[in-house]
């Protein structure tokens, strides 16, 4: 069994230490896109990213459901939870704004996904989607010194993503690679690998 320091300091950023160590890979034939219209506040978002997200309506508005039109007519694309964290607009109490119906080759049936990846994909507009989405199931905390640090978050409706990351060996660093590179560049994902390998192999 690994046994390494619960906190690891990579290039700067604070992580957990499970996210070397543990499973994960998303099931979205299982799920069905659950982590879009569950839970009781938005994804976070960025001052920068709530830009782009407005820049980007008009492109996606035709894939986003009548009450989620209205949502953003009436408050915009993101709001103030309750914890003072900005994040996407939600309908119902729980689902993300910009929730869109997929039907991809690859899905045994239709699943849930977000409209500016869809609409990214098919070369509609230059913003994918927040940042905070794509490192699911890592969380990012900015704290006041400016340090960053990520955490593995636990969520129980991806107990299949961590059965199907049992199943395929992929750790929760592998299974991010894109969308950490996205956040941290290609230098600092390396240098996790690397710390990720040297620790795994001499503990």
């Amino acid at each position: 069994m690994v046994n390494l320091p619960p906190i690891l300091e990579i290039g700067g950023i604070l992580l957990s230490s499970d996210i070397l160590t543990e499973e994960f890979c998303c099931d979205l034939d299982t799920c069905g896109g659950a982590c879009c219209v569950e839970g009781d506040a938005g994804a976070p978002v960025t001052l920068d990213e709530v830009m782009e997200i407005e820049n980007s309506v008009e492109e996606v508005w035709g894939d986003l459901s009548a009450s989620a039109q209205a949502v953003i007519d009436r408050q915009g694309v993101a709001y103030t939870d309750r914890d003072g964290d900005l994040v996407t607009s939600i309908v119902g109490g729980k689902d993300c704004v910009f929730t869109t119906s997929l039907h991809l080759p690859e899905m045994g049936r239709p699943v849930v996904g977000c409209a500016l990846e869809k609409a990214f994909r098919e070369g509609r507009c230059q913003f994918c989607k927040p940042i905070s989405c794509a490192l699911y199931p890592i969380r990012e905390k900015q704290f006041s010194d400016g340090s960053i640090g990520l955490n593995y978050h636990r969520w129980e409706i991806c107990e299949c993503g961590r059965k199907k990351g049992r199943e395929q060996h992929l750790k929760i660093y592998q299974f991010l690679k894109e969308p950490l590179i996205r956040r941290f560049g290609e230098d600092w994902y390396q240098e996790l690998c690397d710390a990720a390998s040297q620790l795994l192999t001499t503990t």
